[in-house]
């Protein structure tokens, strides 16, 4: 057993990052960096670097002058990066469901648990767990492709999160997400495919629908 000790920008990544998901942080804002350091008890040094993180991950962008603003939701950017999880994860993850062994099996079981466990409480936990999930399904694809797939959920983290919102979208996640499991696990790799592609167009389709206006 290890401890593990997180650094200050690590920590602020963290918590800047759950404000941004829960929109506590709105979009269009802009980051009160002196306010921010000084609620979390820290200087702006390790503040700026979790910025930085946030920005690779697309949730922020500087700009001179200005510092960093929080990026907007908008249903082209959604319709962008589902559309291109579209085009490469359920290949992915049937890839994932041909090559997991007894471990990988375990461990996705581990994670579906977990996000069943997350879904309908408050927080942001549920929408990272959601993550956690399907990469535990890409991940036996191999290295390259879980780290473009990782990247592509981290930028749709926040459209997740939106889309889960309205009444029923739980239940039927947590429908989608049994599914895709019980035939991951029995390595059907056909079947796995068109149901992560059956997923992800239905989250695509209720989001352009509600960011149309």
């Amino acid at each position: 057993m290890s401890i593990i000790v997180r650094s200050l920008p690590d920590q602020a990544y963290e918590i800047v990052r759950d404000h941004i998901l829960l929109g506590t942080m709105a979009p269009g804002t802009a980051v009160q960096q002196a306010a921010v350091a000084n609620q979390l008890g820290i200087s702006k040094i390790p503040l700026r670097e979790a910025l930085g993180r946030l920005e690779q991950d697309g949730l922020v962008t500087s700009f001179p002058n200005r510092g960093y603003v929080v990026n907007t939701l908008t249903a082209e950017e959604a319709t962008e990066v589902f559309a291109l999880r579209l085009k490469l994860e359920p290949g992915a993850t049937a890839d994932g469901a041909r090559r997991a062994t007894p471990a990988d099996r375990e461990h996705a079981r581990a994670e579906l648990l977990a996000l069943e466990r997350e879904q309908g409480t408050a927080g942001t936990g549920h929408v990272t767990h959601n993550r956690a999930f399907h990469m535990a399904l890409i991940r036996p694809a191999g290295g390259i492709t879980s780290q473009l797939m990782e990247r592509l959920h981290i930028l749709s983290e926040r459209y997740v999160r939106v889309h889960l919102e309205p009444q029923g979208r739980d239940d039927r996640a947590r429908d989608e997400h049994r599914a895709l499991f019980d035939a991951w696990m029995a390595g059907d790799a056909p079947v796995v495919e068109t149901l992560t592609a059956r997923h992800i167009q239905g989250t695509l389709d209720d989001l352009q629908r509600e960011l149309a206006g």
